[in-house]
């Protein structure tokens, strides 16, 4: 059985909190307009921003553009009331991506996952079985997951545990 969920390395995290005189700074510095609308990702060229409340994004940008980003992003937000936090050593990506995946992750994952309540682009934090997570909707049949690094190993077993099981009882 092929991997369901493969670790997506590379990536450098930021948690950016602020109001929307911040929000609009950061757009510019970080080269694409952040979401506005509750539960929404929002992509770039090696870049994206997921909304997680009304003052916080989480950043998502490649490491080769790690450092002109935080060079812009401080440059951009300096003298605005802000927090921009490095949390890249905290989390690991998941791309989870299979035949019925939502099906999959719901297993252990309280919300709706069908595409009308979860469209592709909806993000949000929620649980997967014990292990917090942020969970984004990358296409019809992929999630991008967010997953403290301690728990990485946890949601994996628990993933393929599910999957096997599906397979087993379609």
């Amino acid at each position: 059985m092929p991997e369901l969920a493969t670790v997506l390395s590379g990536l450098g995290r930021l948690s950016l909190r602020g109001g929307p005189e911040v929000l609009a700074a950061a757009s510019d510095a970080f080269s694409l307009q952040l979401p506005r609308e509750a539960c929404r990702a929002a992509e770039g060229d090696a870049r994206a921003a997921l909304w997680l409340g009304p003052d916080e994004q989480l950043l998502l940008v490649q490491q080769s553009d790690w450092e002109a980003t935080m060079v812009a992003l401080t440059r951009r937000l300096a003298g605005l009331p802000h927090a921009l936090v490095d949390i890249s050593q905290r989390q690991v990506a998941l791309q989870v991506a299979a035949p019925h995946v939502a099906d999959t992750l719901s297993a252990g994952c309280p919300l709706d996952l069908h595409p009308d309540a979860f469209p592709i682009g909806m993000c949000t934090r929620t649980l997967f079985f014990k292990a917090p997570i942020v969970l984004w909707r990358t296409a019809a049949d992929a999630f991008h997951l967010e997953v403290w690094r301690s728990f990485v190993p946890y949601v994996q077993q628990l993933l393929r545990e599910v999957a096997r099981e599906y397979e087993m009882n379609p």
